[in-house]
């Protein structure tokens, strides 16, 4: 049980966002290694499906597709801790594809709001860190195509009525703590 449960209701989802390279998946990580429960990155897990079996759903290949992808597995990761009574800590997830296929195939968010609203009730979002920023097998834009798509995150989560929490540029433990103080003080 998360050390957390006593500050919220029987259930909350918070959302791990923002620019890509900027640390999302490294602060999951460690809320893991502090004892509360995650859900890995939807298009991580996607590309690395697909790069396996020779798959052309990937972001620089078949945008359209890897977003759609990204939206199903996102869906199925709701429902795999939709039992959960506690909180629930999303590296991405159903929003963030939500976007992409806005912006790839032009399904508008308006079309698939209530269960965007029904994924999460708050929304960390990691700035662009060009310190940081590297890419690799999964992540082949460049920090430019990265910001762009962190800017289109962040009008998406204000027109969805997320509340936005910026994370700060510091270390993982320090990310980590923000993250708690900040939940723990509502």
């Amino acid at each position: 049980m998360s050390a957390l449960s006593p500050y919220f209701p029987m259930r909350q989802f918070v959302l791990i966002s923002g620019c890509s390279g900027g640390g999302k998946s490294a602060l999951i990580a460690e809320l893991g290694r502090l004892g509360h429960v995650t859900v890995e990155e939807p298009g991580r897990r996607v590309v690395a499906e697909e790069l396996k079996a020779g798959g052309r759903a990937l972001p620089w290949i078949d945008m359209a597709a890897f977003a759609h992808q990204a939206f199903e597995m996102s869906e199925a990761d709701l429902q795999s801790v939709s039992h959960h009574s506690g909180i629930v800590f999303f590296d991405r997830g159903l929003p963030d594809a939500a976007v992409a296929l806005q912006h790839a195939a032009g399904i508008s968010l308006s079309q698939n709001m209530n269960k965007l609203k029904a994924c999460a009730d708050q929304v960390f979002m990691a700035p662009p860190w060009p310190e940081i920023y590297q890419t690799d097998s999964v992540r082949q834009h460049s920090l430019a195509e990265a910001t762009d798509e962190f800017k289109r995150l962040e009008i998406a989560f204000r027109f969805l009525r997320y509340d936005i929490q910026m994370l700060p540029k510091a270390s993982i433990k320090q990310r980590a703590r923000f993250v708690i103080e900040k939940l723990s003080s509502q």
